[in-house]
């Protein structure tokens, strides 16, 4: 799987064969997001909407969002609040403002009840309009009459005095009286000018007037992330995670799968595939104790990276490819025909398919079985045999723990004459009593001597 692509049937593998392990770690990724809601306690949060009427520009609304944040603000609000332990600066934490649309500032505010929640939106609204009124100069001294409706004012009563001082005047057409009206409709002029780019260059002053939309809405659930949402998540990410670390060890697998590569790490060739009819849950190791029956029960006691065995034919037909493999030794190798069967320790199917091989050698060759440890590879020493025969499954070993094997074999001056890979299959049922397979009796008594080691 080393160099494949991670594909979906190899996800669908893994989660029929991991739904176990899948299932209790996400249950312990629940558990994990609702302690974690535990340590944070439950927020609420609402906004107050305040509306700026007036054409304003879109870094103006920005800016006007920003001093409804500030602290010049909040600061005001806190202390307005009076809250025991809440200061401040851990108010400007919990409040923030933005621009919407229709000239619009929605500020929030986040507290651990709703009330406070509620409270704190509107005092922070209220704050923002005296804070911006007191710079449009809306709160001045009304006797100064700075104001932007006092000037306005102002101009009309002097506009109407102009008026008055113009009718007033030598109603004659005297060059002194036409002089006088002439001057006062200049200073009529010039007086709206000035109004007007006082308007400009003060835009505030035209912009003054915001009101708070009604009071901030009581907020009717938590902010999030809400309990139930860390529980969620935290349950997500120990499923994914599991998966991904899953997929990612399948994807640096280093064992060799296919024949050819095994064939050529071991420096011999592929004398045939032989099927042993596997369990249900191939790849399990043998064991007993709470370790093994916790993993059992996780269902990490087999491979989840195998491939399903596929359904054989029936014992027949799997016995025919054992005597074609015994027939190209035959035809390969010089008489005394005499070999050494190797087979990787703790390889259950290669054990399996080594002794059926054992028990086909009917008329040769003399086969004789022995394990050989994968970690520490010792190959008993060249006697009568001919060569070894190296009997293993795809799928559990790596390039250099076979090179290990070759290597133990020449130390013992056996030169490697074939490979045969074994693997499992899915037995159908067996065949009645009325047609029982060709040369039933005999492979019973071959397989019989096999435990003596040779045949």
């Amino acid at each position: 799987m080393s160099d494949d692509t991670i594909r979906l049937v190899t996800v669908g593998r893994m989660l029929r064969r991991r739904w176990r392990l899948l299932t209790v770690l996400t249950v312990v990724g629940a558990l994990v997001g609702y302690g974690t809601s535990m340590l944070f306690p439950p927020r609420y949060t609402t906004s107050a909407s305040v509306l700026l009427p007036g054409q304003w520009e879109e870094r103006e609304l920005l800016t006007q969002a920003e001093i409804a944040a500030s602290s010049a603000v909040v600061d005001r609000a806190a202390a307005t609040l009076g809250w025991k332990g809440v200061s401040g600066g851990e108010l400007r934490h919990r409040v923030s403002a933005k621009a919407a649309d229709g000239n619009i500032i929605k500020i929030s505010g986040t507290a651990d009840t709703p009330e406070r929640a509620q409270r704190l939106a509107d005092q922070v609204a209220q704050q923002f309009l005296t804070f911006a009124a007191r710079i449009a100069g809306d709160n001045s001294d009304p006797d100064a009459a700075t104001g932007p409706e006092a000037l306005r004012q102002k101009v009309e009563q002097t506009n109407r005095r102009i008026t008055e001082l113009a009718n007033a005047a030598d109603p004659g057409q005297t060059v002194e009286g036409v002089q006088a009206r002439t001057e006062l409709e200049k200073l009529r002029t010039a007086l709206q000018e000035a109004m007007k780019k006082l308007d400009q260059a003060n835009p505030a002053t035209n912009k003054a007037g915001m009101v708070v939309m009604g009071p901030a809405a009581r907020p009717t659930g938590e902010a999030p992330p809400t309990r139930t949402q860390l529980i969620v998540a935290g349950a997500l990410l120990f499923f994914l995670l599991t998966v991904v670390g899953h997929l990612a060890a399948a994807r640096m697998n280093r064992r060799l799968r296919t024949e050819p590569e095994i064939a050529a790490a071991l420096g011999s060739a592929l004398l045939g595939t032989v099927d042993v009819p596997g369990e249900r849950h191939p790849g399990r190791p043998q064991g007993g104790g709470a370790r093994a029956w916790i993993r059992r029960l996780l269902g990490v006691d087999s491979r989840w990276d195998l491939p399903t065995p596929r359904t054989s034919g029936d014992e027949a037909g799997r016995r025919i490819r054992y005597r074609r493999v015994c027939e190209r030794l035959r035809d390969q190798l010089p008489a005394p025909r005499r070999l050494l069967v190797v087979v990787p320790d703790g390889d259950e199917i290669a054990q399996r398919a080594a002794e059926q091989l054992v028990a086909e050698a009917k008329s040769g060759p003399l086969l004789r079985l022995v394990g050989v440890s994968v970690s520490q590879p010792m190959v008993p020493d060249r006697d009568t045999e001919s060569g070894a025969l190296v009997v293993l499954s795809a799928g559990s070993w790596t390039a250099e723990e076979l090179a290990g094997i070759a290597e133990a074999c020449a130390d013992a001056r056996h030169e490697v004459v074939g490979t045969v890979v074994a693997g499992t299959v899915r037995s159908r049922p067996t065949r009645s009593a009325g047609h029982p397979p060709d040369s039933a009796t005999p492979a019973l008594a071959v397989r019989g001597h096999a435990g003596g080691g040779s045949v």
